[in-house]
């Protein structure tokens, strides 16, 4: 059975980096960097905006690098102590363990089970059997697309979409990811769906799924130049481009259309509420696990 070699141990700030990036250059397969106190009362969350670097890293963090069994252990140990030589104490002692070969496909899968959003609307991975034959079954994958149903924020927008009175409606997924609530949508009842965002992988992703599921929705990539307002807009991504977009996401909620909009923590709300004041009244409609889903409709 194949087999790999980890060696890991703490690091200190910002120096995992230039630690992470010089095992590599060693011969290192993969490196990962990891809040040193994950899981307890010190972990420290650290918040990000897609396509932004990140300008926080852990006080303390572990990192591994996976090398090749075929690599001797004194060669790796060396890596790792003349690293830690150059650091300055920012990288701590190593630990090694080895890493047995896994099915990596099953073992995803059994992360993956069929998520009730609704008693009538679940999502289903391709590999099990819908609980609920007679419900909107949404068939979704986890995928490079954000959006399969297990996050907080498109549980909040899942919702909110089964409240709304889809039927000959036009919609608007601002962000679409894997196209989930866009296809949601669609099931619902909306007679035009189109789905915009930045990612080009996030597009075809959409597309296969909403092929798949045998729906009806439109997908393109956002510009300036995506015209229309629609009935309804729903915005699940992130309060940083919620707040930089809203005249633009504004833009495309029709006189007497509603708008939903997740991806904002509950000390966000008062920036959204700010951003969006000049179209429309938002205020926070639901909340789950710290994240808020917020609503209004645009009356002029």
């Amino acid at each position: 059975m194949t087999s790999w070699i980890e060696i890991s141990g703490a690091v200190k700030g910002e120096a995992a980096d230039a630690i992470a990036d010089a095992l590599m250059e060693s011969g290192a397969l993969a490196v990962d960097v990891a809040d040193l106190n994950a899981e307890s009362d010190a972990e420290q969350p650290i918040f990000g905006e897609p396509g932004m670097a990140l300008d926080q890293r852990w006080a303390d963090s572990r990192i591994a690098a996976l090398f090749d069994s075929d690599v001797a252990t004194d060669a790796i140990e060396a890596i790792w102590i003349n690293l830690r030589a150059q650091s300055n104490a920012a990288l701590g002692p190593h630990e090694f363990r080895v890493v047995p070969e896994t099915d990596w496909v099953r073992a995803t899968q059994a992360q993956f089970e069929p998520i009730e959003i609704t008693p009538a609307l679940w999502i289903v991975p391709t590999w099990c059997e819908p609980p609920t034959p007679s419900a909107i079954n949404l068939r979704v994958d986890p995928g490079l697309a954000f959006g399969t149903g297990t996050h907080p924020t498109t549980r909040l927008c899942l919702q909110w979409l089964t409240q709304q009175a889809l039927g000959g409606n036009t919609v608007l997924d601002y962000g679409c990811g894997s196209g989930i609530l866009a296809m949601a949508a669609s099931a619902l009842g909306a007679a035009d769906v189109l789905g915009v965002d930045i990612d080009s992988q996030a597009i075809e992703t959409s597309q296969l799924n909403t092929a798949a599921n045998k729906l009806t929705a439109r997908y393109e990539v956002s510009s300036d130049s995506t015209q229309g307002a629609f009935d309804v807009v729903v915005a699940n991504i992130l309060a940083g481009p919620l707040t930089v977009l809203a005249p633009a996401i504004a833009s495309h909620v029709k006189i007497g259309g509603r708008l939903a909009m997740a991806g904002i923590l509950a000390p966000q709300v008062e920036r959204i509420i700010e951003a969006y004041a000049p179209w429309l009244i938002v205020s926070v409609a639901a909340e789950r696990d710290g994240w808020v889903l917020m609503t209004g409709q645009r009356l002029s």
